[in-house]
């Protein structure tokens, strides 16, 4: 198990966000972390992240623990976070040329990852000039840019319309399954963590346990209007329901 949470506990003051969360994410796997609102599932993306701190507990990545944001980890938040005056490679290549790597290994990356989300010939345009499909991809890859071994997403689709956002599901869950990496979701979409997830763990509001790891054992491309993915959407509608509850 590559990525390991154990025990994990977060407060901001008396509010306990995370009483004792604990979880493991397999090589390649992409995981969503499902549940009402406050039941703490960006604050378990950041601490991954390393940008908060646990208050009891730890995480690990092939059992060497870490506490803050590192080259093995990528993340993209919910509104992209593009530089605007920056044009496509430029904020493609943003942490490598932070981290100074040679230009001609730039240059390698760069041509590797516009071939990886067919973005050939748009490396020059500006963040304003591309759709919001186009504008989601720079962000994971520039996410992917380092190659990291964990790539943390906060709700990348949490502001777009429902008949866009599925368009956009799409052009994610083909992007990452090439890329292999293994992905951490967060998201209230109880379709978007079925129709992209290999797990989604359902957390509970009242301190941010988990109720329930579900496996979505799917075959991709995954079709929505299957008996099978209503079943499991009824399923993890339920389990919403008793997450929203818990503690009140």
């Amino acid at each position: 198990m590559p990525l390991k949470i154990n025990n994990v506990k977060k407060s901001f003051g008396d509010n306990h966000v995370l009483k004792g969360f604990s979880a493991s994410i397999k090589e390649g796997e992409f995981v969503s972390l499902l549940g009402p609102s406050g039941c703490g599932k960006t604050t378990l993306l950041s601490m991954i992240g390393g940008f908060l701190q646990a208050d009891e507990g730890a995480f690990s990545l092939d059992d060497v623990e870490f506490n803050s944001p590192d080259a093995s980890r990528g993340y993209v938040f919910q509104n992209y976070a593009l530089f605007p005056w920056m044009n496509v490679r430029k904020n493609i290549l943003y942490s490598l040329r932070s981290q100074k790597v040679p230009k001609d290994e730039q240059n390698a990356r760069l041509k590797e990852l516009l071939a990886l989300a067919h973005m050939q010939g748009h490396e020059k345009k500006f963040p304003i000039q591309l759709s919001g499909g186009m504008q989601q991809r720079v962000a994971v890859l520039r996410a992917l840019a380092s190659r990291p071994r964990i790539l943390l997403l906060d709700e990348p689709l949490g502001a777009v319309d429902f008949q866009m956002r599925e368009i956009l599901q799409n052009e994610l869950d083909a992007l990452v399954q090439k890329a292999g990496t293994t992905v951490v979701m967060v998201t209230h979409d109880v379709n978007e963590s079925i129709f992209l997830s290999d797990r989604v763990l359902v957390l509970q509001s009242g301190g941010g346990t988990l109720l329930e790891d579900v496996k979505i054992d799917l075959p991709r491309p995954r079709d929505r209007t299957t008996p099978e993915f209503k079943e499991l959407a009824s399923h993890l509608t339920d389990l919403l329901r008793q997450a929203f509850t818990y503690d009140k």
